[in-house]
């Protein structure tokens, strides 16, 4: 059994979209960030960072509970542990985990920020709303020539194409024209049709 602790944000849908993926049982403990839960002395003990999402893995690597936070290391962590969604070969290993890191280091922070500027400042700050829009239409780019030549960000459908879908799936935060990138949303439609994606998405 897998404990779930997040919230229904783009990092916090990666988790439970690959719990259903990989069928593993999991229990969701809610942590409202609206309401401060995430730095409550019981969370913090998980993550240090109070950031969802977090898991405890009650039958850990060695027997234990094991907690893991991080998006991507959980991903990871979860594919390690089922044997799917990450290539067992370097090569394929290795393209996986750098589309991987593209969502970590690119898609997540500078999505988060156009839709910061955009949505949620408490006044319209321009050189903000440029800096990261501009941004966010280049990583679509990356994505749309990515994808025309293959099916899915690493070729296989794999945890980079998790991590990276729910942060997609808000393009109208991004004011983007997911029509203007057709293989962006060639690939965006055929995950959005998964039925383990469509439950982890709804979570919590």
């Amino acid at each position: 059994m897998i404990d779930l602790y997040t919230w229904g944000t783009p990092n916090g849908r990666k988790a439970s979209i690959m719990l259903e993926e990989v069928g593993l049982p999991y229990s969701v403990h809610k942590i409202d960030i609206g309401k401060g839960d995430q730095f409550k002395a019981e969370f913090v003990a998980i993550n240090p960072n109070a950031k969802i999402p977090a898991i405890v893995d009650r039958d850990g690597p060695d027997g234990t509970p094991m907690a893991v936070f991080e998006s991507g290391a959980i991903l990871i962590y979860l594919a390690q542990k089922t044997g799917t969604l990450l290539p067992p070969t370097p090569r394929a290993k290795s393209e996986t985990l750098q589309w991987l890191m593209f969502q970590m280091g690119g898609v997540g922070p500078m999505f988060g920020q156009n839709h910061h500027f955009r949505r949620f400042a408490p006044e319209k700050i321009p050189y903000g709303i440029e800096r990261y829009g501009k941004e966010t239409e280049r990583l679509y780019g990356v994505m749309d020539q990515r994808l025309g030549k293959v099916a899915y960000l690493a070729g296989d459908y794999s945890i980079a194409d998790i991590a990276t879908y729910p942060w997609v799936s808000r393009y109208d935060f991004q004011e983007i024209d997911l029509a203007r990138f057709p293989n962006v949303k060639r690939w965006f439609d055929a995950i959005s049709a998964r039925p383990a994606v469509q439950k982890g998405m709804k979570v919590p």
